[in-house]
């Protein structure tokens, strides 16, 4: 009996996770592994929200909740747009989902027919590419190398649509190279997509709250409040409040394809859990200053690892506008000697596994290969954790690249 559906080929498990799991599987072994692999936060989530949840359990909150969120937690994500981002939407605009990744996977699954086609620029979250093809999409990957800051120029976009072109992917801040799209490089997008009326665009805005350098936060909708109904936006609890493990995401747009989604979700989860959603309730609607103090903090790390590379003359790196991740450039990495030895060694065709699997294997330092971003030239380090191990963890990467000269 073959226990294995097709859909299977075409897709792999996340990198992020099997690589958390593979560094915890070496600490657990007694080594002293630095992670920076993770995409969450590592500070806990803040007591008001875990007070909420307690008192929603205390209350007997324990049961089923309407398909798309609760009418409380609906109206929050509602008053959340007008307040931080002058957007108003309807409760019926907008789902509340287990997750941001569920969010989009019900967003493609109510939106897209097999064949249509994705615009996605690379480097990309890991899992864009898969819930297209998982859903029978074309996911058309576009590279933004490091010369133009990892962000799609507009004639990017126009080389890219197609007849089949049903939607366009933007992420900013930038899971994974913390890259920033300014007003005006929006605008320049814009210009190109206004040719292209039935191309929906998805405004992945997650990393929302964690914003460097006094930037200030915008997006397509902000900027053109007439297209509302042409832009999807995602967004969730999980980074700005560091509720990862609550699986709270949501979204807004379209009210037809807001109903398109719920009908998807009734039929795999159902609605979110009800503690979550008080608890995401407690995050929207209580006080914002645990959201300045990890912006603050994250900042300062991202000073430390520009800091740390700076000196590494092999690593080329832009500061990251946002978000708590870097995706330094390794093609000089990939051509000293010590590394040709290893490509030579190996079977992997992959420049980037080669490499994250000999700093992990010989110096106990996990990163994330920027293949499974769909960029072979970097890889991803998630600058969420301790300022110790945060160094350390740097310098055992500097030492790897001087051990490679030779």
């Amino acid at each position: 009996m073959n226990y294995s559906a097709q859909r299977l080929n075409i897709v792999e498990p996340s990198p992020t996770l099997a690589i958390s799991a593979k560094a915890a599987e070496l600490k657990a072994a007694g080594r002293d592994v630095i992670g920076f692999g993770a995409g969450e936060p590592d500070f806990d989530t803040p007591d008001h929200i875990k007070a909420a949840a307690q008192k929603a359990m205390a209350e007997g909150q324990t049961k089923y909740t309407p398909v798309g969120g609760t009418a409380k937690l609906k109206k929050a994500v509602v008053d959340k747009f007008k307040r931080e981002n002058g957007l108003s939407y309807e409760p019926k605009e907008v789902i509340v989902s287990t997750g941001g990744k569920q969010v989009l996977f019900n967003l493609f699954l109510a939106y897209l027919n097999p064949g249509e086609e994705v615009i996605v620029p690379a480097p990309y979250w890991v899992s864009y590419a898969d819930i297209v093809r998982i859903v029978g999409g074309v996911p058309v990957i576009v590279q933004c190398p490091a010369s133009q800051n990892y962000l799609i120029q507009p004639s990017q976009i126009e080389e890219a649509v197609t007849p089949r072109t049903r939607a366009i992917l933007l992420c900013s801040p930038s899971n994974p190279t913390g890259s920033v799209y300014s007003e005006a490089e929006l605008r320049a997008i814009a210009a190109v997509l206004e040719k292209y009326p039935d191309i929906l665009i998805i405004s992945d805005d997650i990393y929302e709250h964690i914003l460097f350098d006094n930037r200030k936060f915008t997006n397509l909708a902000m900027l053109f409040p007439e297209w509302k109904d042409r832009i999807f936006i995602a967004n969730g609890v999980s980074k700005s409040y560091s509720m990862t493990g609550w699986r709270i995401g949501y979204g807004a747009g379209n009210r037809a394809l807001i109903e398109g989604m719920e009908t998807m979700q009734s039929q795999s989860t159902s609605n979110p859990s009800s503690i979550s959603q008080a608890a995401a309730l407690a995050a929207l609607e209580g006080p914002q200053e645990c959201v300045s103090t990890m912006r603050v903090a994250f900042e300062k790390r991202k000073n430390i690892v520009m800091q740390k590379f700076s000196q590494v003359p092999e690593i080329t790196l832009s500061a990251p506008g946002g978000a708590f991740y870097v995706f330094p450039n390794l093609d000089r990495v990939f051509a000293l000697p010590g590394f040709q030895k290893l490509r030579a060694a190996s079977k992997d065709r992959s420049l980037s596994r080669i490499l994250s699997a000999h700093l992990l294997e010989k110096y106990d330092v996990a990163v994330v290969p920027g293949i499974a971003f769909g960029d072979d030239s970097g890889m991803r380090l998630s600058f969420a954790l301790g300022e110790d191990a945060l160094i350390k963890g740097l310098d055992r990467i500097a030492k790897m690249v001087a051990d490679l000269r030779s």
